[in-house]
């Protein structure tokens, strides 16, 4: 007779691990976008904003890469160069990129309401705050400047660059995980407002929640939300919604000040046997 025997996590969530812009400070995750947008108009191809934001959350290197493969982007560039985008391409857009990132990232640097407050909560219950980013190194380390200075700091961060792969591989959150020294996967919870970060926490084997309305999705910065009438913004939200839902999210709300109900149901989730 055959017998197998199944292991179940059923203690406390030990770990949230939080993207950058877009959900924890730069409301409509502004800064990446735009300058996207200008390194492209260097090369004398215009890209649309919704070109620009289409491979959100990945290394920024790679992220350029995935606009240069765009079919409308190839045609502007086939009719500008006269020929297709390639890696020199990428590259010298990429070294664009760093300096004008560089140089804007103070300007969208604003944390998210609701940020220190769901923060105050977490480390009141003995939740650890890790976090992941498509930024480089030098990148993040104003935003962490910028966060401290506003009263947030995450115990851990890693940046794309820190690990072989970023978004939408595991490797930033499974070392968030070491830095962190969590028990088990099953015990950490990924927060993310791209596609990429959610698809990022599941290849880690954790809980996701998708961030539907403060981040790249929507795109647009608090002011602008707000000044959107009622059936415009509900049309925004169900369009965000469904794609993080369609992408595995186990949770998708507004911004992260809706985080604490999510938590509450993920760690009664984990008292009853289920895994992520």
């Amino acid at each position: 007779m055959t017998f197998s025997y199944r292991r179940v996590y059923r203690g406390p969530i030990e770990a949230v691990i939080l993207d950058w812009a877009g959900t924890t400070m730069d409301f409509g995750c502004l800064a990446p976008a735009v300058v996207f947008v200008e390194v492209f108009k260097r090369q004398g191809v215009p890209i649309s904003m919704e070109e620009a934001r289409a491979p959100m959350g990945a290394h920024k290197r790679v992220h350029i890469q995935k606009v240069t493969e765009l079919e409308s982007v190839r045609r502007r560039w086939q009719e500008v160069h006269g020929r297709l985008p390639d890696d020199g391409d990428v590259e010298a857009m990429f070294k664009d990129f760093v300096p004008l990132q560089l140089e804007c990232l103070s300007s969208y640097s604003e944390l998210i309401p609701g940020v220190l407050e769901v923060v105050a909560e977490l480390r009141r219950r003995g939740i650890k705050i890790g976090s992941t980013t498509g930024y480089t190194t030098p990148m993040v380390e104003i935003n962490l400047r910028d966060a401290v200075r506003q009263g947030y700091k995450p115990d851990s961060t890693v940046c794309a660059s820190d690990v072989p792969a970023g978004r939408p591989y595991p490797y930033m959150c499974l070392q968030n995980a070491i830095n962190l020294g969590v028990t088990t996967v099953h015990a950490c919870i990924k927060v993310d407002d791209t596609i990429p970060g959610i698809e990022e926490g599941l290849n880690a084997g954790m809980w996701t929640i998708g961030l539907a309305i403060s981040g790249n999705e929507v795109g647009l910065q608090r002011p602008e939300w707000e000044a959107l009438a009622e059936a415009e913004k509900q049309a925004r939200r169900e369009r965000a919604c469904r794609r993080m839902w369609q992408a595995g999210a186990h949770h998708v709300v507004d911004t992260i000040a809706d985080l604490l109900p999510c938590l509450d149901d993920i760690q009664a989730r984990l008292r009853r046997g289920e895994q992520p």
